[in-house]
């Protein structure tokens, strides 16, 4: 059984899901490590190292994660669905199957218009 923390922003909810480490040396779906629950978005984390991390994001249909600005690139990776991807004020269309790197210190939301899953990797190491 998995421990869910949530996080509410007004009638939003996020959801960060413990405990979630991915047998190393297995072969898996990404798409099915993580669930949609309603009215929600769900992380869980795949990897996570000091010098980075791989999250799985699932957005409910209408869900989003508020603007944001990270001091490292992200590559964000579209599994399944489709995602309004704001970066800097332009906004983008991802549809699954595509991706796009989030410059640093840019400022980013995500938006599900539908069901919505997608991979975040955050690399910190080579900034300094």
């Amino acid at each position: 059984m998995e421990c869910y923390t949530v996080l509410k922003i007004s009638l939003h909810k996020i959801i960060t899901v413990k405990n979630s480490d991915v047998d190393k040396a297995k072969r898996f779906l990404i798409a099915d490590l993580i669930d949609y629950i309603p009215k929600a978005v769900v992380m869980k984390t795949i990897l996570y190292k000091s010098t980075g991390n791989v999250t799985a994001i699932s957005f409910d249909s209408g869900q989003y994660l508020p603007e944001n600005v990270s001091p490292f690139d992200t590559l964000i990776q579209i599994i399944e669905g489709r995602a309004e991807i704001l970066i800097n004020d332009n906004l983008l269309m991802l549809e699954t199957g595509e991706s796009i790197i989030v410059p640093a210190h840019s400022k980013s939301s995500i938006t599900a218009n539908k069901r919505l899953k997608m991979i975040s990797t955050v690399i910190k190491s080579g900034y300094e």
